[in-house]
């Protein structure tokens, strides 16, 4: 059985939605940004109230087209004190938004059950040591320094078996890991460095990863994160990410159809009612 912290995820259990809590105020949507410790206790009580079944703390924003770069230092002052507010308030498991090793320490100390890795264990290798060490849940990411060419969905498949394969090395059992496409993180170019440099259209690859979900899962359940990226903007040719909210459901609703076993969203109740219903409808037509 496949867990994420003690969350059992994929195979027949109900899509599980991580709510997104970001303590960086560089991250692209201001409104998912919160910095006051009563802040953050009182939206990680809402989202458990609301359906969420992991919290996601992230302390420097990885969007590529910004430069978003903190020291490690600040990095880890942002999220251990975000990790002390929600342990106050919710017993959900806490997954820690990072690619660097000294900030996963740091949360793994506090008592943090996952990491979310957008570089799929291949930013820091210290972060091998710290799993070895720590054994949490992983969410791996498609993350590749080099250019990728050729097929988006083969090459997302090859980038996330690499990933699993790190995590092997680490101690990490299969079943205590979940992939991650990475929408959004692949581009010709960026202002950042958390992104995969690509010849081809950025919008096209991520609408193609969309339609082939499944094939992509490589056996382990998978999470999808399109939460008003510029994904949903580009498409409705919306630059403001606060207008990008029936988008990101629509988006949402279609990746559960394809396959994701977990939706990480800024908007915890919208996105637990659109999933509902679109699973129990699923089900229904399955049985008809």
């Amino acid at each position: 059985m496949n867990k994420l912290g003690k969350v059992s995820v994929g195979n027949f259990n109900p899509v599980r939605i991580m709510g997104i809590i970001n303590t960086s105020p560089e991250s692209f949507y201001k409104k998912s940004i919160f910095t006051d410790k009563k802040e953050i206790a009182k939206t990680a009580k809402q989202m458990e109230n609301e359906g969420a079944d992991f919290i996601d703390v992230g302390g420097m924003s990885t969007a590529p087209y910004l430069s978003t770069m903190i020291s490690e230092e600040k990095e880890i002052e942002r999220v251990t004190k975000a990790i002390e507010a929600i342990q106050k308030v919710s017993r959900l498991p806490i997954s820690i938004d990072t690619c660097r090793a000294s900030v996963a320490r740091s949360a793994f100390e506090c008592g943090v059950e996952i990491l979310n890795d957008m570089s799929g264990l291949k930013y820091d290798m210290k972060m091998l040591t710290v799993l070895e060490e720590y054994s949490p849940s992983v969410i791996v990411c498609a993350f590749s320094s080099k250019i990728v060419k050729g097929n988006q969905v083969v090459q997302t498949k090859n980038l996330l078996h690499q990933s699993l394969v790190l995590a092997k090395e680490a101690g990490i059992s299969r079943n205590k890991i979940v992939v991650d496409p990475a929408i959004g993180f692949f581009r010709k170019r960026a202002k950042g460095v958390f992104f995969t440099k690509i010849n081809s259209d950025w919008l096209t690859r991520d609408v193609s990863i969309i339609h082939n979900l499944r094939s992509i899962k490589l056996g382990q359940p998978l999470l999808i994160s399109v939460s008003r990226k510029s994904f949903i903007g580009t498409l409705l040719n919306e630059k403001d990410p606060s207008k990008r909210l029936y988008g990101s459901l629509a988006a949402e609703t279609i990746s559960v159809l394809n396959g994701a076993d977990i939706i990480r969203t800024h908007n915890v109740k919208a996105t637990h009612d659109a999933i509902e219903i679109a699973q129990k409808l699923a089900h229904r037509k399955k049985g008809l």
